[in-house]
């Protein structure tokens, strides 16, 4: 247990001492919020008569964990090039715990990155309904940061190349954030599309942060935790399993 505490608090104060980091990392959730939050409002309200807002605002949030989430893989390749992550492996300690340690701090970074651009998208206008539910979308950012960390953790433990990391990433994670109801309702699609949405993770995600914050939920809440939960584990599994067949 200590050294997933240590792996855990390291990969904290690896991230927060860049504070351009942190800084760049909200600039594209920032941009989608006001750009088209306010840009596709007016057209959201005529053919819905709600508030986009209120709609795109829990997507946004999904968005700003998943991709500060999976480019946590970037650190592992970057230790293999400079022999940091050999340090680490040759020491006598679990695979295992190492490959928790680092989830772990890739994931709660990622969700203090969601609570970040949560924040943010109150001063936009986003007004989340103050209910018993409120403190579940925590809950579901956490399972967000811990299933795309685990994602960028199993690719990353495979490449070599950091740019090809990042060609892959994009591939993966822009249908996959695009297919998940996060800028659009989900209702009234094709019906391949709708099926591709509902094979998508990240729209249970999305959704459940959704009904967590707004009460507004088309799968339900229950299902969305779930389905979630049994995924990220199941990732998690297939990332500690790549991660311990690393070579150094």
């Amino acid at each position: 247990m200590s050294t997933i505490y240590i792996l855990w608090l390291r990969q904290l104060k690896r991230y927060y001492r860049s504070k351009s980091r942190i800084i760049g990392s909200l600039g594209q959730p920032l941009l989608f919020l006001i750009a088209l939050g306010f840009g596709f409002g007016p057209i959201y309200r005529q053919a819905t008569d709600g508030d986009y807002i209120q709609f795109l605002a829990p997507g946004v949030i999904a968005m700003g964990i998943i991709f500060m989430g999976v480019f946590m893989g970037i650190e592992i390749i970057w230790d293999k090039q400079f022999g940091f992550l050999k340090e680490t492996l040759v020491a006598p300690v679990s695979r295992l715990n190492i490959m928790i340690g680092r989830s772990l701090g890739g994931a709660t970074v990622a969700t203090v990155q969601g609570v970040i651009v949560f924040l943010l998208s109150l001063l936009v206008g986003f007004r989340p309904n103050i209910t018993i539910l409120l403190p579940l979308a925590l809950v579901f950012m956490f399972l967000i940061a811990l299933l795309f960390t685990a994602l960028g953790t199993a690719i990353a433990s495979r490449m070599e190349d950091m740019h090809g990391f990042q060609l892959i990433i994009n591939f993966l994670v822009m249908p996959l954030f695009f297919l998940s109801g996060a800028l659009f309702p989900l209702e009234g699609l094709p019906r391949s599309i709708n099926i591709i949405a509902r094979l998508n993770p990240l729209s249970y995600g999305v959704d459940g942060l959704r009904g967590a914050l707004v009460q507004t939920s088309q799968i339900g809440i229950g299902i969305d935790l779930i389905v979630l939960s049994t995924i990220t584990l199941l990732l998690f599994i297939i990332g500690s399993y790549l991660f311990s067949k690393i070579e150094v």
